[in-house]
């Protein structure tokens, strides 16, 4: 895990809902929520952490998600098309209905 502390890079402007704010201190003083979002981010947040700190691990995880459903989907596909295959495959060995007349 690293610390976001410790990284630097561009700030953007951010505009936060009354729910995303309590969402935040949620996540702020829970230590199973810092724990779990951690975790997800691959990064050390604590309740010391900034509101920055914060967001970006949890921009961090919600990438990581996406690209893990992408990743899911792509295999689920792969899959779909190898049983279609396999069915064609199936169906080209089979003696046809019409064999035994």
């Amino acid at each position: 895990m690293n610390s976001l502390d410790q990284q630097r890079g561009t700030r953007k402007s951010l505009p936060l809902s009354e729910r995303d704010l309590r969402d935040l201190a949620v996540l702020r003083g829970s230590d199973a929520h810092r724990a779990a979002l951690s975790r997800l981010a691959q990064t050390v947040v604590t309740e010391g952490s900034s509101e920055a700190v914060i967001l970006h691990a949890i921009l961090e995880a919600g990438i990581k998600a996406v690209e893990q459903l992408v990743e899911a989907e792509g295999y689920a596909q792969i899959a779909a098309e190898g049983a279609a295959e396999n069915r064609q495959a199936v169906a080209r060995r089979r003696r046809p209905t019409w064999a035994d007349e």
